[in-house]
């Protein structure tokens, strides 16, 4: 979705400098070059919790974002084609791992297959634009376990008991709930880092994937309420929430007795998580920790510490 005329357009509408537009150019592939040197330059918050403090370089959340990409890739690729990114789309900077768990779903319904189809080219695009306008400053791949985590997740959120397994890949539901534990963190990660980007021109393309997310989002939340799966869903929103701290910033399909397909607060907004917030989640852990869950090894850059939450 973000090819060259989407990037020289975004240019062209930026209030930036030449300087800067120039520097995009060369980031985002058009000029065969990645960010490096200043434009990298200055240390990154642990997770950008606090907006009051050092804000972390444009390119050190555009790979904090890669590596969130990495996962939702890895998991819906999986499951629509059996086998995830290649060689090529997963080296870079940081330590490179292997994904442990996922393989094809038997889907049963032509519209959910066609739904993870086009989520999985989405997020495949997203790796592909990301890595093209860090260019050398990209980090790699992470370990990714889209097995165990899984498992640890659902045991959480009360979907099994302790010591059984829960397969996302086992059948269509399974999958639609997996599916949701990724989805509305995407979207409240890309907000929250939003104000954090000063360069308008990677601020307008991060714009656009929030959107694509929450598309996604709202895909997933509205088939599960088809499915009567709203009940499921709201443990997992339970879930999610116990782990980024005090603050209600997750809503199930199920919300005040009302079917709630768009979470948002008072003002009809979408809400926001830190970094920290994020990390918590996808590591399973309401604690400060740099490593755990869906990402064992923990996520490459400069961005890679939880929030404490206990």
């Amino acid at each position: 979705m973000f090819d060259k005329l989407f990037i020289r357009n975004a240019i062209e509408r930026s209030v930036e400098n030449d300087v800067d537009r120039r520097r995009f150019l060369r980031t985002a592939g058009v000029a065969g070059a990645g960010i490096a040197g200043a434009t990298l330059a200055g240390p990154a918050t642990a997770a950008f919790a606090s907006h009051g403090s050092q804000a972390p370089s444009d390119g050190a959340v555009l790979n904090f974002a890669l590596n969130l990409e990495y996962l939702e890739a890895e998991f819906y690729l999986r499951a629509v084609r059996g086998f995830g990114l290649s060689a090529a789309e997963v080296y870079g900077k940081g330590r490179a791992g292997g994904v442990r768990g996922g393989r094809k779903v038997k889907f049963q319904s032509k519209v959910v297959r066609q739904y993870a189809e086009e989520i999985a080219a989405d997020e495949l695009a997203h790796v592909k634009f990301l890595r093209s306008a860090l260019g050398k400053a990209a980090v790699a791949r992470p370990a990714i376990d889209i097995d165990a985590a899984f498992t640890a997740a659902a045991t959480a959120a009360g979907l099994i008991k302790p010591g059984q397994k829960f397969d996302a890949y086992a059948n269509e539901n399974n999958f639609l709930l997996a599916a949701y534990v990724f989805e509305d963190v995407g979207v409240t990660a890309y907000k929250g880092a939003a104000p954090l980007i000063t360069n308008k021109t990677y601020l307008e393309a991060a714009a656009g994937i929030l959107a694509v997310e929450a598309y996604h989002a709202a895909n997933i939340r509205t088939t599960l309420v088809a499915r009567g799966l709203d009940t499921p869903s709201v443990a997992i929103s339970n879930a999610r929430d116990s782990l980024d701290g005090r603050t209600d910033l997750d809503q199930g399909t199920k919300y005040q007795g009302k079917t709630n397909i768009v979470p948002t607060d008072r003002n009809g907004i979408a809400f926001s998580r830190s970094a920290g917030q994020v990390l918590n989640v996808v590591y399973l852990n309401p604690k400060s920790v740099t490593k755990g869950g869906f990402f064992p090894a923990g996520v490459n850059g400069t961005i890679n510490t939880s929030a404490k939450n206990a």
